[in-house]
């Protein structure tokens, strides 16, 4: 199951867990990659990273929270707290 499909189906404890650890693995597979290759320092990894550091994941998760009420502006609103704090996590990846 692809990661983002992943994220559709946190609803509990368990499956936030389940999305945690698959998560860890995406960046461990990623890290291994662009160190056997490494992509263009201009744009996200070859497994779609844009923020590898734990400074600048955590930035850009704050900074999607705050620009869309922590999902508000994404229909997360009636989501289960797990749902959203597993978007967070996805967002510290991509978001810019």
């Amino acid at each position: 199951m692809k990661l983002h499909d992943l994220l559709e189906s946190v609803t509990d404890e368990q499956s936030f867990l389940a999305f945690v650890e698959a998560l860890r693995e995406d960046r461990e597979i990623d890290a291994t990659a662009e160190k056997a290759s490494p992509s263009s320092p201009y744009g996200p990894t070859q497994g779609g990273w844009e923020n590898v550091t734990i400074e600048s994941f955590l930035e850009s998760a704050c900074s999607w929270a705050e620009d869309t009420g922590f999902g508000e502006s994404q229909n997360l609103s009636d989501a289960s707290p797990w749902r959203k704090f597993a978007t967070f996590l996805y967002l510290g990846k991509i978001y810019e």
